[in-house]
């Protein structure tokens, strides 16, 4: 990577709030995000909901009848709130006010940006798609629980392939045709399809592992899916 360009990641909610808040999690991966962030490196980070999204949408969905858009928004909350966790772990380091809208990114002298979901329709990886175009970012990190996409859920299948590489046109066809709120899905279906149409190379990789995550931000051999 290059100190002088944007790296956008989408972290995902599963990392940040597997049950309960990580918090040695966060400790490390700030600690890790801010030694870069000393040597120059500049980053946009988009935060996912996690479990707390899907407690919510269920007590909402036992309590009440609420639309999709209702779904949305609650978990969009989650998503702002677990920024709002990141942005104050980052201290200094990061700009004071969280991203909410990917076409308004602030202008600032902070080398860290933290932000959570947009708007309904689909997940906080679109914000991190769109984002990623706001600061002409060629590639982008998604942080999850696994260590590569495989072609249909390991945890369902036990002939499940990791893909270890793949065009997005192949990808695409692996994942849902439409956004639900709540999606378990490696990627977000729409925002796959904006990544397509920009030339967006990702990387979904498990972020838990930090020495791999360190590999790729210094150019070394990582473990993880490349899509582009």
């Amino acid at each position: 990577m290059k100190e002088s360009e944007y790296i956008v990641i989408s972290l995902g909610g599963a990392i940040i709030v597997p049950d309960q808040v990580d918090v040695s999690f966060l400790k490390i991966f700030t600690e890790t995000i801010k030694s870069y962030a000393d040597k120059g490196y500049k980053f946009v980070i988009i935060t996912g909901g996690g479990k707390l999204c899907r407690n919510y949408n269920e007590i909402a969905n036992d309590i009440a009848n609420p639309s999709k858009d209702d779904l949305d928004w609650l978990g969009i909350a989650t998503t702002r709130l677990n920024a709002e966790l990141v942005r104050i772990a980052f201290g200094n380091y990061a700009h004071n006010i969280i991203i909410m809208d990917p076409d308004n990114i602030p202008n600032t002298d902070k080398h860290i940006l933290v932000g959570g979901g947009w708007k309904p329709g689909n997940s906080s990886d679109l914000a991190a798609v769109y984002c990623a175009f706001g600061v002409n970012a060629k590639k982008m990190l998604n942080l999850s629980n696994i260590d590569f996409a495989y072609n249909k859920d390991p945890k369902k299948f036990s002939d499940a392939v990791p893909i270890k590489s793949s065009t997005w046109a192949d990808f695409r066809d692996l994942l849902p045709k439409e956004w639900e709120p709540g999606l378990s899905s490696p990627f977000d279906p729409i925002a796959a399809e904006k990544a397509e149409s920009m030339g967006l190379e990702v990387v979904i990789m498990n972020g838990r592992n930090i020495e791999n995550l360190k590999n790729y931000l210094d150019n070394k051999e990582f473990v993880g899916t490349v899509i582009k």
